[in-house]
């Protein structure tokens, strides 16, 4: 894994937006599942499913809009009630009855409920996106209401919030602090149309697609059963699951490029073999003043000692640690007791019985960071071993370090949150039930920029997950990633590049979803690129077409459909155009790449436009010229390929072509 690979994987994930606050609302009673309250929107014109809590076997009635339906709460006290469609209007009264309990909802609306979901983009609150003065203060609609998905992480599917939860109209009190891009496209969509909206945002900085997806979709894509089962033994019993983890980080250790035979850092008595000592202060180790750590990312080992008396080892004890950046893998006596990912959190692990000795006890951690600032922090005394009895033992050994050789990223833990498996679903979307939705809006991807030829398998088996949720035919509209980094100077190999082209071929695929181009709307030097107008102004568009039929405008842009190869030159049809194809900057389209089939040889094309067609000179496609890789028939044409590129080509309403890669295949030559 390159350098690149290094700042692809998880870069995004150590710069997570901060954390939204919920915005209580209690209910009178709990009859009702919290989705359920004053201002909510539903669904119009479908069923409406409604749901909660009552006493086993109560009768439960439902009245909304003049209209009762009634259904029984089952032994474990859930009911749910589907009501009949209404269209969109409002505002109307809900209430509840079972037993002598009752619960009355105000205001509710009828319109289209949006799930906006997704990492630190989706995330990006009003308040980080252009112009947030003035688009603050002039933030009130009625008819768009706000609900926050608390953040919270579980092991397991919840049917509970993991905090208080509320629907709020949209007012610079409650937008400051919410999803810029739910809300700015909400905002677009209500100018053609005028129903209410209402915007639900899950969203977790940092989150790679995986924490987003059940785990028995998981399963279905193969290569995590060893993960997921730990999840599920750490759900019942998180000391056995942290060693089975353990022993398959250590597995991953001792089989990873570059291994050394018998290296087992955590183990204790093993010889020193590259340790050094530690600042007395520790801190990030880009400040202790080694050069090779000086803007190092990856991962540092540390160890340390404790010594105890019999009696106390024989006590029930947990490990404290300092804050520590981002993710640590901590043994004690070369027993694995715990993995977190939290940059800057601190630590404490509950120590398995038998693990403590009498004499020196080691401690050894294995520290990841992979932006910024890394390491664990000082002083030394905030790292101790606590016992039962409230003694507090103070790590006693100086530290060491050692720095772990290669670029290849660590597994993560399936229990960490925004990093692991299911564990947002289980706590952020399994809550949401079969609550009713006109669609889902998903930005996320730069976290999995490590692996990106993953992501195509990953984004499709999340879209049939949450398809299954909440309805077979939803729509999914995707937010291709923007560009982020200086282009390059040379093609080169991107994992930006990898997760765009999945996403395009995703969307590609199904007509119940859109993609949503931003490569031009992107920053160099911000990941959270703070034009979020505009992206609103691309996803209403695409929704638009995609869900409401609206075919007086293309989805998106110019979209490649076909390349083809004839006498030394190579054509890319367009389809999406607007006018015609123009491009800006230049006489002629810039960005084009032509490849061998493994993409192992790729070099910049010259490119003319002729209507709706780019035209790419190849004589090498022809005939191969002497000392040169032949390019021949089995060719790739790519455009923008790269974290950051330069493109250039558009149409004449200033929609971007996206980024894109197509395989000239035999047949298609002619």
């Amino acid at each position: 894994m390159s350098h690149r690979t290094w700042v692809g994987w998880l870069l995004a994930m150590a710069i997570a937006c901060c954390a939204v606050p919920s915005m209580a609302q209690e209910p009178v009673t709990t009859l009702l599942h919290p989705l359920f309250q004053d201002h909510a929107v539903l669904q119009r014109d479908q069923p409406i499913p409604v749901g909660g809590n009552a006493a086993p076997g109560t009768t439960v009635s439902v009245t909304l809009a003049g209209r009762t339906v009634t259904t029984r709460a089952d032994a474990s006290g859930r009911w749910q009630a589907r009501l009949v469609p209404l269209a969109a209007g409002g505002p109307y009264v809900l209430s509840v009855r079972a037993g002598r309990g009752s619960q009355v909802v105000q205001d509710v609306q009828m319109g289209d409920v949006w799930l906006c979901s997704g990492q630190s983009n989706m995330e990006l609150p009003v308040w980080r996106a252009l112009d947030a003065g003035s688009e603050i203060a002039s933030a009130t609609h009625q008819t768009i209401r706000l609900f926050t998905v608390p953040k919270a992480v579980a092991t397991v599917p919840q049917q509970q919030f993991g905090a208080p939860v509320g629907w709020h109209p949209a007012s610079p009190e409650t937008v400051r602090d919410f999803s810029a891009a739910c809300f700015y496209f909400a905002r677009e969509l209500q100018k053609t149309v005028t129903v209410p909206m209402g915007l639900i945002q899950a969203a977790w900085g940092g989150s790679r697609i995986e924490a987003w997806t059940s785990a028995d979709a998981l399963r279905t894509q193969g290569g995590m059963d060893p993960a997921l089962d730990v999840l599920a033994l750490y759900a019942r019993d998180p000391a056995a699951a942290n060693a089975r983890w353990g022993t398959q980080w250590q597995h991953w250790w001792s089989t990873r490029e570059g291994a050394v035979a018998d290296d087992r850092p955590w183990q204790p008595g093993k010889d020193g073999r590259g340790w050094q000592t530690a600042p007395a202060m520790l801190g990030a180790w880009e400040r202790w003043g080694v050069p090779a750590l000086s803007t190092y990312n990856g991962m540092v080992w540390y160890r340390s000692q404790v010594t105890l008396t019999a009696a106390q080892a024989a006590q029930g004890a947990r490990l404290a640690l300092g804050s520590i950046d981002e993710t640590d893998m901590t043994w004690v006596n070369g027993v694995a007791v715990g993995s977190q990912y939290g940059p800057g959190e601190a630590r404490s692990y509950v120590l398995p019985t038998g693990v403590l000795t009498v004499g020196a006890n080691t401690v050894v951690i294995n520290v990841l960071d992979t932006y910024g600032d890394g390491g664990l922090a000082g002083p030394s005394d905030a790292h101790a071993v606590a016992l039962d009895d409230g003694t507090r033992i103070v790590l006693d050994a100086p530290w060491q370090y050692r720095v772990a050789p290669g670029a290849q990223a660590p597994p993560s833990a399936p229990w960490h949150a925004a990093t692991g498996l299911s564990t947002l679903y289980n706590a952020m979307i399994a809550p949401l039930g079969a609550y009713g939705l006109r669609g889902m809006l998903w930005y996320q991807g730069e976290s999995n920029t490590g692996d990106g030829l993953a992501y195509a398998a990953r984004l499709r088996g999340l879209r049939a997950d949450w398809r299954r949720q909440f309805g077979a035919q939803m729509p999914l509209l995707v937010v291709q990633l923007a560009g982020y980094g200086q282009p390059p100077v040379a093609p080169e190999d991107s994992g930006w590049a990898q997760v765009r082209e999945a996403q395009r071929r995703v969307a590609a695929e199904d007509p119940r979803t859109g993609l949503a181009v931003t490569i031009d709307i992107g920053d160099a030097y911000d990941i959270h690129p703070p034009n979020k107008q505009e992206l609103g102004r691309r996803l209403a568009r695409v929704a638009r077409h995609l869900v409401y039929g609206d075919r007086t405008l293309a989805p998106s842009g110019p979209t490649a459909r076909t390349a083809s190869l004839a006498q030394g030159k190579v054509r890319v049809v367009f389809d999406g155009v607007t006018g015609s194809l123009v491009t800006t900057g230049a006489n002629g389209p810039i960005g084009f790449e032509l490849c061998d089939a493994d993409a192992r040889h790729c070099g910049y094309a010259d490119a003319v436009l002729e209507g709706r067609e780019v035209v790419l000179s190849c004589a090498d496609c022809v005939e191969p010229a002497s000392g040169r890789h032949h390019l021949g028939a089995a060719l790739r044409v790519r455009y923008c390929w790269a974290d950051g590129p330069v493109c250039t080509l558009r149409d004449s309403s200033g929609a971007p072509a996206g980024p894109f890669e197509l395989s000239l295949t035999a047949a298609e030559v002619r």
